[in-house]
């Protein structure tokens, strides 16, 4: 589940409402009715276990999380969207006259606030979206399907079962080759298998010349590190995507071998015992965040009197990144070209 440094909000029904009438200039139409699976020109695709059938290519899509609403942009599918929630920093710059576009809101919208855009179709980021556990959850996909709403989860967290969040994941999926099926699956549904084919081949091209160029260099060890307001911390795990990131740009996660959720508090002791050679940030979470806003988290690092000794503290290498770019979608690249260049800048 995702950390935020305040309060969670439900965005209501009327704001909602209200910014989905700014983009459409009237009112949506009639909530849909469920898809016929043998209905002509129905397409199914299997996304986390469960079946998603569309009578058609959706046109009015609803994306929360950043992985999600830049997978709805780099799809080219941005004028079917009907809203966007919770970002967790800037947009991509190729994204971000798009994203300037569309409704947004910064937190999860309630379960009435989502209906009210009249989606056909919701697209999650993250699973606890659709999780009946902790407080973020919506609504089940199960219930959205019953309302003629299919959904659709970035499926490297694909819980086990509907309804479960982030101690369900399989860590075999958390994959950059789980995101391009994921992308195939998409470009099925919306009617643009070419468009995906071709973003496909440009992640993986990219993410090729990272691992070129780092191939035969040592790899360090990196914690990615949660500043959290008590002054405690937790890292991301084993199964976090940010571990896949770090892979790809030559280096490894000093947590891999917790894996029991994506996010695991650990003690000022552990951290100190497994002394990381990087330390990374995980600033988030506002529509307008950027690398820049991580030097407040890295100062609070280097200011902690009990990691003063500490290898990435001692050696100046503690860097500010962002929780988007460990998200599991299309930044994986991106993001693995960032922590090249930081832990590999000969």
């Amino acid at each position: 589940m995702r950390t935020r440094p305040v309060p969670r909000r439900l965005v209501p029904a009327a704001l909602l409402s209200a910014a989905a009438l700014v983009l459409s200039g009237c009112g949506g139409p009639p909530a849909p009715e469920a898809a016929d699976p043998a209905a002509a020109g129905a397409v199914t695709e299997t996304n986390c276990g469960l079946p998603v059938t569309v009578p058609g290519p959706p046109e009015r899509i609803y994306a929360l999380y950043q992985p999600a609403i830049e997978t709805v942009h780099a799809l080219g599918l941005s004028d079917r969207l009907v809203g966007t929630a919770y970002l967790d920093a800037q947009v991509l710059e190729p994204y971000a006259e798009a994203q300037a576009g569309v409704p947004y809101v910064p937190d999860l919208p309630t379960r009435e606030a989502l209906l009210a855009a009249t989606p056909d179709f919701v697209m999650s980021g993250y699973n606890n979206a659709f999780a009946t556990s902790g407080t973020e959850g919506i609504s089940t996909r199960a219930d959205l399907a019953g309302l003629g709403v299919q959904s659709w989860i970035s499926a490297p967290l694909c819980p086990s079962a509907d309804g479960l969040s982030d101690e369900a994941i399989d860590p075999d999926q958390v994959s950059m080759e789980t995101v391009h099926e994921d992308l195939r699956g998409l470009g099925r549904v919306f009617g643009v298998e070419e468009r995906a084919e071709e973003l496909v081949a440009d992640l993986q091209a990219r993410a090729t010349a990272v691992e070129e160029r780092v191939a035969g260099r040592p790899r360090p060890s990196v914690a990615i590190l949660l500043n959290d307001d008590d002054g405690s911390y937790r890292v991301a795990s084993g199964i976090d995507f940010g571990t896949r990131v770090l892979e790809m740009a030559g280096a490894e996660n000093a947590f891999a071998d917790l894996r029991e959720r994506r996010h695991v508090a650990v003690s000022k002791e552990e951290l100190i015992a497994r002394d990381p050679d990087v330390i990374l940030t995980s600033t988030c979470c506002d529509a307008t965040t950027t690398v820049a806003d991580g030097e407040a988290d890295v100062q609070k690092v280097r200011d902690d009197p009990a990691l003063s000794g500490s290898t990435a503290v001692r050696e100046g290498k503690v860097f500010p990144f962002l929780f988007a770019d460990r998200a599991a979608g299309i930044r994986g690249p991106h993001a693995a070209e960032r922590v090249a260049d930081l832990v590999h800048p000969e």
